[in-house]
């Protein structure tokens, strides 16, 4: 009996470290190898440098807290747009909880001059927490507010955020907020 649970055992054993290796380092190694070779930019985190600092990346999303710029939607990763901390906020519709912080946020959105309908996405978290990107809509209903803040035209800015409006082939289409805000940055102050 020994003879034959050594003989059967070994192999197992043998067979477990070798995959590990293989699957566990080699495989991952060289998948994040071709990766950078590739694709370097994306492979980096599609990181946004302005002389030579980094402000933010194309994927994740930040908070941005200032009426001059257009608001990201709320975070329920960790305090807000924790990247160690990504997750949704895993409440349910009849949660109080839910219910009482999108409230919240509708009377935080309106008190900022959002009128009509409200974009579900100004008052409701992502899946992940990070989500970088917004609605049309919901980067619309936020034109009047960053237009009268830096002074500038509501027709001005409602096109910016039309030229920045991405179609996606699987999705809706949706607003990069931090490719939005810095193209804002960019228009001369008056």
């Amino acid at each position: 009996m020994g003879k034959d649970f050594t003989s059967a055992f070994r192999p197992a054993i043998v067979m477990t470290i070798l995959f590990a290796a293989l699957l566990g380092i080699a495989y991952p190694l060289a998948m994040t190898g071709i990766g950078q070779a590739l694709f370097p930019h994306q492979a980096g985190g599609s990181l946004v440098k302005v002389g030579g600092r980094v402000i933010g990346s194309e994927v994740v999303g930040q908070a941005f807290v200032s009426d001059r710029y257009f608001q990201t939607r709320p975070s329920a990763a960790g305090k807000g747009y924790d990247g160690l901390a990504s997750s949704g906020s895993n409440l349910g519709s009849t949660s109080q909880v839910l219910v009482d912080r999108v409230k919240a946020d509708v009377a935080k959105r309106r008190a900022e001059g959002v009128m009509g309908p409200m974009p579900a996405d100004l008052v409701t978290t992502s899946g992940s927490g990070l989500d970088p990107d917004l609605s049309p809509e919901a980067a619309l209903a936020q034109v009047a507010r960053v237009a009268r803040v830096r002074g500038l035209g509501v027709e001005q800015v409602r096109a910016l955020v039309v030229a920045k409006t991405e179609d996606s082939v699987l999705g809706d289409p949706h607003v990069n907020v931090l490719a939005l805000n810095r193209a804002l940055d960019a228009i001369p102050a008056r």
